[in-house]
């Protein structure tokens, strides 16, 4: 028996995963990775870190960040308290959906995570108060190959659903998009 529905999104690779609770009336116990059944969906590499985020203010920007190969990474997002608009955008060259973007709703109750591929800037708004997030990343993060675009930028024209509350000086420094921007090769 599958732990996972996976579904496909409108970007290649970009999947929305829901996660079974099985459960009775002391609580549940929910499946949060599992490389056999998530290698079909593209979690083809060891998972290389985790990392945990809290924010919180509803209204909160982070992102957009990805590394750059030969560093890039698999992410899978879940929101474990609150309720997130986490939000893709396809990097990779060549791509027939380059600089496109998709937007998941991820929360506690949802039990929904996001697997983005290489090749993608991940960002997110808080849509609540008190936010925490768990990231599986499958390679360690490296400063040298760090790169990330402007949430705000035009070009890009992602619609938050609130005005934001909150961003980071960093986060609001991160470049716009210009012409020389051809995409990620791996």
């Amino acid at each position: 028996m599958s732990r996972f529905t996976v579904t496909d999104l409108p970007l290649a690779g970009l999947k929305l995963i829901e996660r079974q609770n099985l459960g009775d009336s002391r609580g549940f116990l929910s499946r949060m990775f599992c490389a056999e059944e998530l290698g079909p969906a593209g979690w083809v590499k060891p998972v290389a870190q985790i990392n945990l985020t809290v924010t919180a203010r509803k209204g909160t920007v982070r992102g957009m960040h990805f590394q750059h190969p030969p560093h890039a990474e698999m992410k899978l997002v879940n929101c474990l308290r609150g309720a997130i608009r986490d939000v893709a955008v396809d990097l990779r060259a060549g791509s027939p959906t380059f600089l496109t973007w998709h937007a998941e709703e991820l929360s506690a109750e949802n039990r929904r995570s996001l697997l983005i591929p290489e090749g993608f800037a991940h960002g997110f708004q808080t849509l609540t108060d008190d936010c925490e997030l768990l990231y599986l990343h499958s390679a360690p993060y490296a400063s040298s190959a760090e790169g990330a675009l402007n949430a705000q930028d035009p070009a890009l024209g992602i619609t938050w659903p609130f005005e934001i509350t909150e961003m980071s000086e960093r986060d609001r420094r991160h470049p716009h998009l210009t012409e020389e921007f051809t995409g990620l090769i791996s």
